[in-house]
Order: structure tokens, then sequence, then C-alpha cells
């Protein structure tokens, strides 16, 4: 019973310290110094170096799904639904989960490791000395950065992917091209463009703090920030998916089921 009551008060006290450093990084966005350099080195390295990674992963996503879907609809013979449930699937699901889960991958466990190094040198206290608050130096410019790039490479993630789609579509299975372009543009209603833009404010919010908070309390050298680099994508990969679940729910819910 002791062990069980001093997990609940660690996890109780690490979700304490978690929300107050999100909202001390968010908070720190409208407070002077503005280290504009930081953020945008920040958005180079969660957009400009994440990108072509996204691309490659949404290029193939959709082709894959189109290929999919085009072949089962095909026995059905309903070939013309093909680019809607494509469009439905790439802009409100699939577009922003794969662009956050690669987001994760390669910008989160990177913030995780460099927060953790700086950690384990004693450079954060070395900031604490100087006078500069870690927090707005360190992990505010990540999360602003990460809140602004993500939702543009899902952007870029949804043309790739539609692309894709339109290739398989069009070229492998012989469909008309205005047909597939037509149904991605009746599926452009506000309920499907909200939920695929939403979700990315959402995600890189979730990612940037996460790895933030799991690089700025590492311990125990080199075991720890391996520990803190792993934990950082699985929680953010976890949450994630919890959230776009959540999110979906609450958009169906809202806007209800389209005819």
């Amino acid at each position: 019973m002791e062990n069980i009551n001093r997990t609940i008060k660690l996890t109780i006290s690490e979700l304490q310290n978690f929300y107050l450093l999100v909202l001390q990084s968010v908070s720190n966005l409208f407070k002077r110094p503005v280290y504009l350099r930081d953020l945008i080195e920040q958005m180079d390295y969660t957009g400009a170096g994440t990108m072509i990674i996204i691309i490659l992963v949404a290029l193939f996503v959709g082709m894959a799904l189109s290929l999919q879907i085009a072949a089962e609809f095909s026995v059905l013979g309903m070939q013309m639904y093909t680019g809607r449930v494509v469009g439905i699937s790439i802009i409100s699901e699939i577009g922003p989960v794969a662009a956050a889960l690669v987001f994760a991958g390669r910008a989160g466990s990177g913030m995780a490791s460099e927060l953790g190094t700086l950690v384990l040198r004693h450079q954060v206290d070395t900031l604490r000395v100087f006078g500069i608050d870690p927090v707005k130096k360190l992990i505010t410019p990540r999360v602003i950065g990460s809140i602004l790039m993500l939702p543009a490479l899902t952007i870029i993630a949804d043309m790739v992917s539609l692309l894709g789609a339109y290739y398989i579509v069009t070229v492998v299975n012989n469909q008309s091209s205005t047909v597939y372009w037509d149904s991605i543009r009746l599926i452009l209603i506000p309920q499907y463009i909200f939920s695929g833009t939403i979700k990315p404010f959402i995600f890189g919010l979730l990612i940037s703090s996460i790895s933030c908070y799991t690089g700025f309390t590492t311990k125990g050298g080199a075991v720890g920030l391996k520990s803190s680099t792993t934990r950082a994508f699985v929680l953010s990969t976890i949450l994630i998916i919890f959230c776009d679940f959540i999110i979906t729910k609450i958009i169906l819910f809202t806007f209800g089921y389209p005819v």
C-alpha cells in the first residue's frame, strides 16, 4: 500500500510540474526579453529539418492508402468514391497523425536529447547563475516553434499524400482525374477542414512540451539520457493517438455526421 501511495504521489507531482512548465513556457512568450534568434533556429530545426522525412512518409502513405481503397472499391463497383474516402482519411486523420508521429520521432526526440545533455553538463545551472531564465531561453522557443511548424508540415503532408493518391487512382487504376479532384473538392467542408487544422496545433504543443519536460528532468548520466529520449517519443506517440480520438469524437459530436 505504501508503494502504491508513493507512486500516486510521484505521478501527481510530476503532472503538476509538467503543467506548470507548459504554462510558464507559453506565458514567457509575452515577456521580455524575446529570444527571436533561438525561435528561428528551432523553427528551422523542427520545420526544414523534418520536412523531407514527412514528405517521403506522406507520399507512400497516400499511395498505399489509395491502392488498398481502390482495390476494395473496384470489387464493390464504387470506384467513383475512392477520392472521397481517401481525401477524408488524409485531411482529417492520417495526415495530421502521420506528420505528428514523424515530428515526434525526429524533432521531439532531438529536443529531449539536447536538453538532457545540457542538464547533465550543468549548462542549465550556468544560465541560472548568469540570471537567465532557462525555461524562457531553452523551452519557450522549442514549444512555440513546434506549434508554428507542425501545422505547416501537416499541410505539406496532406498535399503530398493527395498527389500520391492521385497518381495511383488516375495512372495505375486508370480513373478520371476530374472525378478524383471533384471528390476532393466536395469533402472540403468545415468539419474536415477544422479537424485537420486544429489537430496539428495541439499535437505540436503536446510533443514539444513532453519532449522538453523529459529532457529538462533528465538524471542519471548516459542511461538517464537514453531513458528520457525514449520516454519522450513513447509518451508523445500515446498522447497523439489518444488526443486524435478525443478530438475526432468532439468534432463529430459538434458538427454531426455529414450526409
